[in-house]
C-alpha cells in the first residue's frame, strides 16, 4: 500500500475543520488591518533562498528540497514565505512605485528536517509582509493583530521580543561576540563552531543544551545598539507597556533566518510541549536591496498553522445545511431537482439510495445538518417533501413547490 511520505500528511475531518477556522480567521483580521492576499509559487530559483535566507542557514545547508529541473534550473520548494513575496514585490515593480504595500498569505513550505509534533516536512503557515513603511509603529502594529488573531483562536501565549541591530550598530556587536565566541570555541557544537566564521550571531540561537549554557554570559546586541536603533526599540516596548500588552526582552532572540535586522519578537507557548515558538518576525529593511530591487524597509510575521491546530478552540458549530432523501427510488429525480435549485440558498446533500426514515435521519444527524428532508410514498403521491428541523426537533409536511 503506497502511503504519505513521511513527515507530510494529509489534511481531513475533523482537522479540516480547525485548519480552515485558522485560516479564515487569520485572513478576516489581516484584512482589517488593510492587508491584501497575495499568492506565490511553491517551486522557485534556489538561489533565491541562498541570497535571502543564508547559506548558512540550516534551511539551506540542511533542509531544502532542492533539485535540478528538466530544463537544467536549479529550483527547490519554497523553505519559507518572505522571499518569494520579496521576489514577487520586486519582479513586478512594486519597489519603484513608492507607497506601503501590505500583504498577507498562507500556503505550503517545504523543509527536509526530522518529523516530530507540530513539526512536518510539508507545513503551512499563515503570514503577512509590509513594505515600504520603516516606522517602528508598523512593528507595533504587526505583533497587536497577531495578538488579535491568536485571541480570536483562544491560545495562550508569551510575546519575547529583540532588537538585532542595523548595518551601523552592527559590526562592533559582531566583533565582541566573534571575540567572545572564540574564548568558548572549544565547548561549542560543529555547527556553532561554523557559524563563528560565517554568521556568528547564529549561534545564539543554537538549542544544544551545552551551548546555550556556554553562551549565557554572551555579550549582547541591546547593548550595543546605535542611537537610532536604541530609540526605535524604547519606543516599541513603551507601546507595548502603554497598551497592557506584556512581553518579555530576550537578549539571545535572532530568529532562524539571515535577513532580519532591527526588531525580532516571538510568539511561544508551553502547551506545544517544549515552550516553543508559534509565530515569529521581524524587520528585514536590506532584503529588498539585498535581491536586486531599490532599498525598501520591510517588516513582517509568519505563524504555523499544524504548530498550532491543538490549541484552537473552535466556537460551537451551529447545524446547517441540507438533507435530502427518497424511501422509493421513483422519487429520485424530483430530489435532484429539488437539490439543484436549493443549493442557490445553502449546501445540500443528497442521498441516491432508497432508505427508510430512520436511515435518512440518522445520516443526516451525523452530517451535522440542519434540516432532513424526505420523500415517501405518500408525499410522492400528494406532491409534498416532509421535513425535520434537526436543531428544533420540529417536523412538517409540505408542498414541494412551497419547499
Amino acid at each position: 500500500m503506497i502511503q504519505a511520505l513521511r513527515g507530510m500528511k494529509d489534511i481531513m475531518s475533523p482537522q479540516n475543520e480547525t485548519f480552515t477556522y485558522i485560516v479564515e480567521t487569520a485572513s478576516k483580521i489581516a484584512k482589517r488591518y488593510g492587508y491584501e492576499y497575495i499568492e506565490t509559487p511553491l517551486l522557485e530559483e534556489t538561489q533565491l533562498f541562498k541570497r535571502s535566507v543564508g547559506e548558512s542557514s540550516d534551511i539551506v545547508g540542511k533542509e531544502m528540497y532542492q533539485f535540478i529541473d528538466k530544463g537544467g534550473h536549479d529550483v527547490c520548494l519554497r523553505p519559507e514565505g518572505t522571499a518569494g513575496i520579496v521576489r514577487a514585490f520586486i519582479q513586478n515593480k512594486l519597489d519603484k512605485r513608492g507607497g506601503v504595500h501590505r500583504f498577507y498569505y498562507h500556503g505550503p513550505m517545504f523543509r527536509y528536517e526530522r518529523p516530530q509534533k507540530g513539526r512536518l516536512r510539508e507545513f503551512h503557515q499563515f503570514g503577512c509582509e509590509t513594505f515600504g513603511e520603516e516606522s517602528v509603529y508598523e512593528d507595533f502594529t504587526i505583533i497587536l493583530m497577531i495578538k488579535d488573531i491568536f485571541d480570536a483562536l483562544g491560545i495562550k501565549y508569551t510575546i519575547k521580543i529583540n532588537s538585532l541591530g542595523c548595518p551601523e550598530c552592527m559590526p562592533g556587536y559582531r566583533e565582541s561576540l566573534v571575540s567572545h565566541l572564540s574564548d568558548i570555541e572549544d565547548g561549542l557544537c560543529e555547527d556553532c563552531q561554523r557559524r563563528i566564521t560565517t554568521n556568528p550571531i547564529r549561534v545564539l540561537d543554537c538549542k544544544v543544551a551545552g551551548c546555550k549554557t556556554l553562551l549565557e554570559s554572551s555579550p549582547v546586541i541591546v547593548d550595543n545598539l546605535c542611537e537610532k536603533c536604541d530609540t526605535d526599540f524604547g519606543r516599541l516596548s513603551a507601546l507595548l507597556t502603554s497598551h497592557g500588552i506584556e512581553y518579555e526582552l530576550d537578549p539571545k532572540l535572532v530568529r532562524g533566518l539571515d535577513y532580519y535586522t532591527k526588531t525580532a519578537f516571538e510568539f511561544v507557548s508551553t502547551e506545544v510541549g517544549a515552550q516553543s515558538a508559534i509565530a515569529g518576525g521581524g524587520r528585514y529593511d536590506r532584503l529588498v536591496e539585498f535581491l536586486g530591487g531599490k532599498p525598501t524597509p520591510a517588516v513582517g510575521f509568519a505563524l504555523g498553522i499544524e504548530r498550532i491546530m491543538e490549541l484552537v478552540k473552535l466556537p460551537q458549530r451551529e447545524r446547517e445545511g441540507l438533507y435530502l432523501g427518497v424511501m422509493q427510488e421513483q422519487a429520485l429525480e424530483k430530489i435532484l431537482k429539488i437539490a439543484h435549485k436549493k443549493r442557490s440558498l445553502e449546501t445540500v446533500h443528497v442521498e441516491y439510495s432508497a432508505r427508510s426514515l430512520k436511515a435518512h435521519l440518522k445520516a443526516a444527524d451525523r452530517m451535522g445538518v440542519r434540516f432532513c428532508a424526505v420523500i415517501g410514498e405518500d408525499e410522492l403521491k400528494n406532491s409534498q417533501i416532509w421535513v425535520k428541523d434537526l436543531q428544533n426537533k420540529e417536523e412538517m409536511r409540505v408542498g414541494i413547490e412551497e419547499f
